[in-house]
């Protein structure tokens, strides 16, 4: 039965299907070109304000870019980072287990330690250990509480700069690192190591081969960002003269008063080396997270230039 509607066509007629295939009109949203208008002029406004400074002199910046003075700093930079983050991230491996351990010592100790280092700011650790001459004059190697005595000299000589500097920006990440790897560790299902107890595994073995893989998942990310972090933090070297590549800017523009120019310089090469890092963080995310995800940036280049999905279409 076919009931006619008001407008003189049947409901069937209505509700059939219509042989035209229904025709999308995408919503506009002038607003969004307005601002990406408005975006892009300013942006372009900048870039070429820049180039056309004449007090940004591009000449200087082309003459120190690859300037041995400039490299020398710059490697000291990229050892810097890497020696601190090596101690940062074994030693916040002990700290961690340390904190999780059901020894109320270890726990005390390993809290004590992330409770000093991660209070106190890097600055302040970098000019207490680069001055610990002034606090302790010699250092003596030897048996506690006895008269025997192995080695004695002056810490001056056995802390230089750049020795202090790494002491400083090491266990600063040690004390972040290891919380950090405390809450992977903690993200495992404890489950999973009860059955590897089941298995005959000790908690060492098991920790190695079940948790702390399972746990990298959590923990690679804010770990590659603690590298980045870390490289720049390597800029604060300069207060005690760690010879790192703003410690080298800083000698050269004291004497030539090119400030801007040569600060440039190190903009330049701590964009480049943050851009490098990002390509084994991306690799590492996706070795770790295989199983999870399918989607997402292709690696480190890949974050920077993936736009949102969907956008073009």
């Amino acid at each position: 039965m076919a009931v006619d509607s008001p407008g003189g066509a049947t409901v069937r007629e209505l509700v059939r299907p219509s042989s035209q295939p229904l025709q999308a009109v995408p919503v506009r949203h002038p607003g969004r070109w307005v601002a990406a208008l408005a975006v892009g002029v300013v942006a372009v406004s900048v870039v070429v304000s820049l180039a056309k400074n004449p007090n940004l002199d591009w000449g200087t910046v082309g003459h120190y870019l690859l300037s041995d003075l400039v490299l020398t700093g710059l490697w000291t930079t990229v050892w810097l980072t890497a020696a601190a983050m090596a101690i940062g991230v074994v030693g916040g491996i002990v700290v961690a287990v340390m904190r999780l351990s059901s020894n109320p010592v270890l726990r005390v100790v390993s809290g004590a330690f992330v409770w000093v280092f991660r209070g106190t700011p890097v600055l302040v650790q970098l000019i207490f250990w680069g001055f610990l001459g002034a606090f302790y004059p010699t250092t003596t190697i030897g048996v506690p509480f006895t008269d025997v005595v192995f080695f004695t000299g002056r810490t001056s000589d056995l802390v230089p700069a750049t020795v202090a500097a790494l002491l400083a920006l090491g266990l600063n990440e040690m004390a972040y690192a290891s919380e950090i790897i405390r809450a992977g560790i903690q993200s495992v299902d404890h489950g999973q190591v009860e059955a590897a107890h089941s298995l005959g595994m000790t908690s060492g073995r098991a920790m190695r081969r079940i948790v702390l893989p399972q746990a990298m998942r959590v923990i690679i990310p804010p770990m590659g960002n603690e590298t980045i972090t870390m490289l720049k933090t390597t800029a604060l070297v300069s207060v005690i003269s760690g010879h790192d590549l703003m410690s080298n800017i800083q000698a050269a523009y004291a004497q030539n008063f090119k400030v801007i120019p040569l600060l440039v310089v190190a903009s330049i090469w701590y964009l480049v080396l943050t851009t490098l890092l990002s390509v084994p963080q991306g690799w590492l995310e996706r070795r770790f997270g295989r199983g999870l995800s399918t989607s997402g940036p292709r690696g480190g280049l890949g974050r920077l230039l993936t736009f949102r999905s969907g956008a073009t279409s």
